[in-house]
Parts: structure tokens; C-alpha cells; sequence
């Protein structure tokens, strides 16, 4: 953990603690915005109780999604299903006040009793959140008495609620905020070596800071998914119509050129005569060729069952293993055997496993192996920046550690 205060350096008993947290969770908007994952919820939890059990006053600040200025997103950005679910998980009643700054907030606020919890509105509503605006930041820190950030998933954005209002109040890291920086800073500084990392996802150009940084320090860097088809269009093999990022082909060219030695790529793959998110995996044929054999009106869909076994043995006897992005189209039950084999070898593999937030960690959980991997990262973007050497707004403002 980098040396900033943590929640257990507060004094927290009888005073007003601002929580931001990242209940950005997946709704049905066919069920009244009802929480269909709660993972990011219940990650928070351990930061919640404890503060709750040594008396604080707990004001619980997220957003949720991408809200307009428009009526109807105040009602399908509401967080009021979340507050509900949290309600659920902590046993007691969670109110959702509806804003987070103006009178209702101070009056819901002032009333609070030790241990009480409530939830202010999205912050995004307040067009001063993504602006990362003073006032906005100030006016926030005014209503508490010290701040507390658990939200590692937002950490990448310097907003108000997450790097703002900690320029005005004594700021802290929550658990989980140190649990991720904790897993996440040891597998780049001090990982247990055999290092391996494992990158997917659709294109290079969004990862390319990932791969400078982690080829320099991994002995196995294993690249599947879409990402992968531009490595092999590097080589020279044809892809038909697989998904190729022309414009970070020199890249490929160039780090193959460098670090080959390090880099495996699949030797086989799925394809298909469609587009599955087109034309439905039902509505498609698929089969597995070599990658030196991809037909040229095919498109790569999944790694191969070859390429599998490889990359399983590649992680097996693994000390620190890094996982960012599926290894295919794994929406579709068709496509994700790829993605399902690498969590069964990350699982299997006895080494300490790190699995990148965004769609490998819903992937590890909708297969059902998150319970076998030693952290599955709440950050999609924050993971990646992180992963690429970046420091993180929300993690910079909090507040050193005295010397």
C-alpha cells in the first residue's frame, strides 16, 4: 500500500464520514433498475461495517452510469434499487436521499445517529462531479468530517467526489481500496516469479501501455482474444476478417521484434462465417483451423482447444499470474471456452492470481471460478491504468502518512 492514511488511522466515532464508493452495478431496466451483479456492493461492505461498528455517522456517495441533463435519466440512473440491495446486505434500512448536496442532504444528515448509514443520490446528477469542480468538492467536504475513499474502480478519474473533495477534509483508503492496490502494486513491484500475464480484450491500441509495461517485467506474456489477431496480422498470416487494429500494427511488429521470446499467441482458433452479435451465435457456423489457416471470410471468435492446453501448461507452476481480458466472444456460451479454460488454469494453477476488473472479472464470475482466484479487481479502466504504471487521481489525493 502506498503511504496515504487508511480508514484504521481515523478517528471515526460520532463523526460524519464521507464514503465514496462504486456502486456502478449492472441493473435490469426491465425490473424497475433492479441489481442484477452486487459485487461491487458487497465489496464495500467490509469498509461500511466497520465504520458503522465504531460509531460513525456513514454518508455513502456513488454514480451510477452516464446520466444526461434529461427527467428520464434521473429516473433510470436513480440509486434508489442499489440502496435497496444494500439494505438487504447490511441488515438495516439504507435511505436514499434524494440529492447530495442542498438542504434535504444537511437536514437527512444532521439527524444521523452513531452507526446510521445513508446513500446520496448519484453524484453524477450534479453536473460538477466530472468537471471536478471546487465549489462542487467543497461544498461536499462541508456537510463531513473526514472522507474515505473505498472506490478503487473510479480511482483513474480525477472527479470531485473522488479526487476533489480530498483537497478539503483528512483522507483515507478503505479495505478494498487497499486490498486492490495491495494485490494489483505487489504482482508490477515484487511478484512471485514464475510472472505471467495473460492479455485479451478487442483491441491493442487500448492496451498498449499495458503491454510496454508488463513485457519488461513479466518472463511469459500470453496474448488471446481480439487483441490477438493483430499480433498474427504482425507476422504475416492472413486473418480474414478477424478483428485487426491496423493502426497499432507497427506496434505489434516492433514488440515482437523485441520481446518475442517472451510472447505466446494462439496457434489455433474458433472461427465463424458471421458475426455472432450480428447474426446470433445460433445463426452461425463455426469451426477451429490453424492460425495459419484462417478462412478468408471467417472471423475469429475464440483461441483454439490447442491454444488452450498451451496456455494452461504456460501458467501451470506460475508464482504471480495477471489476467486482462477474455480470450473470446465469451458473451456467447458458443465462444467462451477459451476464456472458461484460462480460469480454470489461473484456479488450478497454485499460484497468486490477479484477475483485471471490467469483462474478464464478469467473465471469472459468471463461470463461476471468482471464488477460486485470489483477486478479482473491482477496476476496469483504474486496473488497466494502474497495470500500465499510471498513477491514479483518486489514490494520489488522499492523505500522506505522516513521516
Amino acid at each position: 500500500m502506498l503511504n496515504k492514511l487508511t480508514v484504521e488511522d481515523l478517528p471515526v466515532e460520532g463523526k460524519r464520514v464521507l464514503v465514496r464508493v462504486d456502486f456502478n452495478v449492472p441493473q435490469d431496466q426491465e425490473q424497475d433498475g433492479r441489481v442484477k451483479d452486487d459485487r461491487r456492493i458487497r465489496a464495500a461492505l467490509p469498509t461500511i461495517n466497520y465504520l458503522r461498528e465504531r460509531g460513525a455517522k456513514v454518508i455513502l456517495v456513488s454514480h451510477l452510469g452516464q446520466p444526461k441533463d434529461k427527467p428520464e435519466d434521473r429516473i433510470k440512473y436513480t440509486l434508489r434499487p442499489v440502496a435497496d440491495r444494500l439494505s438487504r446486505l447490511l441488515g438495516v434500512f439504507v435511505p436514499l436521499i434524494p440529492e447530495c448536496i442542498g438542504p434535504q442532504a444537511d437536514t437527512a444528515i444532521a439527524a444521523m445517529k452513531p452507526g446510521d448509514v445513508v446513500l446520496l443520490e448519484n453524484v453524477r446528477f450534479q453536473p460538477g462531479e466530472t468537471k471536478n469542480d471546487p465549489e462542487f468538492a467543497s461544498r461536499l467536504a462541508s456537510m463531513v468530517e473526514l472522507y474515505v475513499n473505498d472506490a478503487f474502480g473510479t480511482a483513474h478519474r480525477a472527479n470531485a467526489s473522488t479526487e476533489g473533495v480530498a483537497h478539503y477534509v483528512t483522507a483515507a483508503a478503505g479495505f478494498l481500496m487497499q486490498k486492490e492496490l495491495q494485490y494489483l502494486g505487489a504482482a508490477l513491484t515484487d511478484p512471485k516469479r514464475p510472472f505471467i500475464a495473460v492479455l485479451g480484450g478487442a483491441k491493442v491500441s487500448s492496451k498498449i501501455g499495458v503491454v510496454d509495461n508488463l513485457v519488461q517485467k513479466v518472463d511469459r506474456l500470453l496474448i488471446g482474444g481480439g487483441m490477438a489477431y493483430t499480433f498474427l496480422k504482425a507476422q504475416g498470416k492472413e486473418i480474414g476478417r478477424s478483428l485487426l487494429d491496423a493502426e497499432s500494427l507497427e506496434y505489434c511488429r516492433k514488440v515482437l521484434d523485441q520481446h518475442g521470446d517472451k510472447i505466446l499467441l494462439p496457434v489455433d482458433v474458433v472461427v465463424a462465417d458471421g458475426n455472432p452479435f450480428e447474426k446470433g451465435a445460433a445463426n452461425v457456423q463455426s469451426k477451429v483451423v490453424s492460425v495459419d489457416a484462417i478462412p478468408a471470410e471467417w472471423e475469429g471468435v475464440d483461441i483454439g482447444p490447442e491454444t488452450r492446453k498451451r496456455f494452461a501448461e504456460a501458467v501451470q507452476g506460475a508464482g504471480t499470474i495477471v489476467w486482462n481480458g477474455p480470450m473470446g466472444v465469451f458473451e456467447f456460451a458458443e465462444f467462451a471456452e477459451g476464456t472458461k479454460a484460462m480460469a480454470e488454469a489461473l484456479a488450478n494453477s497454485g499460484a497468486v492470481t490477479v484477475v483485471g476488473g471490467g469483462e474478464s472479472a464478469a467473465a471469472v464470475e459468471e463461470l463461476g471460478y471468482s471464488d477460486c482466484i485470489t483477486h478479482v479487481s473491482t477496476g476496469g479502466g483504474a486496473a488497466l491504468e494502474f497495470l500500465e504504471g499510471k498513477e491514479l487521481p483518486g489514490v494520489a489525493a488522499l492523505t500522506d502518512r505522516p513521516a
